[in-house]
């Protein structure tokens, strides 16, 4: 319940933010670590487009649905789904190390290609913050929960805002968006 308050307060923030969502103010500069270990930048993605979402590997449903969503629209693009890179970024840099997202980042169920990010605690905020995405720990001990907005965020290939998919937008939504956007229209 709180997870479904806290996704429809943020995409209702981002709508107010702008009438006209393509644009709005979500995203921005971040500098996190990549499965490899390497630092890596917003302006390593640019030139493709972005599908962003975050979450962190050891949730147990809504993160791997999302994911598995996310697959499944750009498997429908076909030879054009190389033009857009599928993003996870960790909320849980306590758990979720370079060496964890590798081998999460591979699972068959999530989309190819999938760029695992992870960093600071401090980073991580800051590129919530960025994206107006919600996250908190809930419990104690090495099995606890993240609480988070769970909202995939489509970013043009110069890193800017075009468009927020939530649990209520079907595959087929998210697929036709992606092809009007890779064809230059509106979402």
């Amino acid at each position: 319940m709180v997870l479904v308050i806290a996704v429809g307060f943020t995409v209702q923030m981002i709508l107010d933010k702008k009438s006209d969502t393509r644009g709005a103010d979500v995203g921005g500069a971040f500098t996190l670590v990549n499965s490899s270990g390497q630092r890596v930048s917003e302006a390593d993605f640019l030139g493709k487009s972005m599908l962003v979402y975050f979450g962190y590997s050891y949730c147990p449903d809504v993160c791997p649905y999302s994911l598995q969503m996310m697959a499944s629209a750009l498997d429908t693009l076909g030879a054009d789904k190389a033009r857009i890179t599928p993003v996870f970024i960790s909320i849980d840099p306590a758990r979720d190390t370079p060496q964890s997202l590798a081998a999460y980042e591979t699972s068959n169920s999530f989309p190819d290609g999938l760029v695992g990010l992870t960093g600071t605690a401090d980073e991580i905020k800051a590129v919530a913050k960025a994206y107006a995405v919600y996250f908190k720990k809930i419990g104690e001990g090495d099995d606890y929960l993240m609480d988070h907005t769970s909202a995939i965020f489509l970013m043009d290939k110069r890193g800017q805002y075009v468009a927020v998919f939530t649990h209520s937008s079907s595959v087929d939504d998210i697929a036709t968006c992606l092809r009007r956007h890779l064809d230059s229209k509106k979402c």
